[in-house]
């Protein structure tokens, strides 16, 4: 896989529960990470005192972050609607020739900051909810 745009990296919004996802805003940059905490099985008989981890166990989680400007009304309202209401709608992240990650997303945090002669602009954090889905393509 070669070099690729940071802009096709995408975040969707199923916007009204249907099924049919839209970008969100206008971001300009996004980052997601995927966690999975571990847990330990070390003992006294652990081959040579070394660590051991009970395998497929463990909270996995993933996390979203990104900043933009403002795009357009719709997409905007929408986002700060679902924070302040609390909602965890289904969300996708493309990732260019990686790859649609799709589930439930909570909005954690979402700022908004400006200057006297630059663009209104936000920063929009949001954590997974439930389970994913990866389909690669």
């Amino acid at each position: 896989m070669g070099a690729q745009n940071g802009k096709d990296l995408l975040i969707k919004m199923d916007m009204t529960g249907d099924g049919q996802f839209t970008t969100i805003a206008g971001l300009r940059a996004t980052r997601i990470s995927f966690n999975a905490e571990t847990v330990d099985v070390t003992s006294l008989e652990s081959e040579g005192g070394w660590r051991e981890l009970l395998a497929g166990a463990g909270v996995k989680s993933a996390a979203i972050s990104g900043s933009g400007v403002f795009r357009d009304e719709g997409t905007d309202e929408r986002a700060r609607q679902v924070f302040f209401d609390g909602e965890v709608p289904m969300l996708q992240v493309i990732v260019p020739d990686f790859g649609t990650i799709e589930g439930p997303f909570q909005i954690t945090a979402l700022e908004y900051s400006g200057s006297h002669n630059g663009e209104a602009g936000y920063q929009l954090s949001l954590a997974s909810a439930g389970a994913l889905s990866f389909v690669a393509l």
